[in-house]
């Protein structure tokens, strides 16, 4: 079993609420130390950084009638959140695919969202749509197959790549100061929890021995929940951005307003423009 910490087995490795660990992948936190029904408690909870604000992301699309695509954009983000409270609070393999491979799939929906009308409909839109569908189904059928996680994060990695490189694109030509801030905001959210990532990653033994001698806050040090924190307020901002470019693309006013984390309001002539 491939894991993230290589560390001579503990009691609370031994105990398993869920049965033994089926998951290819083993994080940094301690498992079952928090709470018994929680593999890797502080990972899980943080998944909420991801699925609450989605429900804001659904309302707004739903209350003012905006595109299709951005619903799909907020709930395959949450699919990604819960898919990942479950990996994290089971550390089964089964709930490994269910985090994992939604970010494939989100991505792709993130990406069909930055582009214009120009590649999304007709023939165009038909061969992208043939296209990412065809990366998702590739990709999870290779993972399925070989179960290598950096397989999954390279892939991964791929498509957000040209997300960004996307965005950076469209960020040249948004008009509403807000849009233009999103896009750096979005970013950099998303990179301080990448940079967490990888700190969890390489110094998780040192990490473990912090945590110990820090009582009440060693949560603080726990980065993958960060990492979670971070992608997820960087994802919710980045289709709120998306969504903002796309408007102004097509000559409309974009109005942000504030509902905790900001949102997009439309105006009645943007009702009749649905896809």
């Amino acid at each position: 079993r491939r894991s993230r910490v290589w560390l001579t087995p503990t009691l609370e490795m031994t105990e398993h609420y869920w049965g033994e660990p089926t998951a290819t992948l083993d994080w940094c936190e301690r498992n079952y130390e928090v709470y018994y029904w929680a593999a890797e408690f502080w990972n899980t909870i943080s998944n909420l950084a991801i699925i609450l604000p989605c429900f804001i992301g659904i309302y707004a699309v739903l209350r003012h009638g905006q595109e299709v695509r951005f619903l799909a954009a907020y709930v395959s983000l949450c699919v990604v959140g819960i898919g990942s409270w479950m990996f994290h609070m089971t550390l089964l393999w089964e709930m490994q695919l269910l985090d994992e491979l939604p970010m494939i799939y989100t991505t792709c929906v993130f990406v069909f969202c930055s582009l214009s009308d120009k590649y999304t409909t007709g023939s165009r839109g038909l061969a992208l749509m043939l296209a990412l569908i065809s990366y998702a189904v590739g990709v999870t059928v290779v993972y399925l197959i070989t179960k290598i996680a950096i397989f999954h994060e390279i892939a991964y990695g791929i498509g957000v790549t040209g997300l960004v490189v996307r965005s950076y694109i469209l960020h040249l030509h948004a008009k509403h100061p807000v849009t233009q801030k999103l896009f750096y905001i979005s970013f950099f959210s998303y990179m301080a929890g990448f940079l967490l990532w990888i700190l969890d990653n390489t110094f998780c033994v040192h990490l473990r021995n912090l945590r110990s001698q820090m009582s009440f806050f060693a949560p603080l040090l726990e980065f993958h929940a960060w990492w979670h924190i971070g992608t997820g307020l960087g994802s919710y901002l980045h289709i709120v951005f998306s969504h903002g470019c796309r408007l102004e693309s097509k000559g409309y006013k974009v109005v942000y307003k504030n509902w905790i984390l900001p949102v997009l309001s439309v105006s009645s002539a943007n009702l009749t423009k649905k896809q």
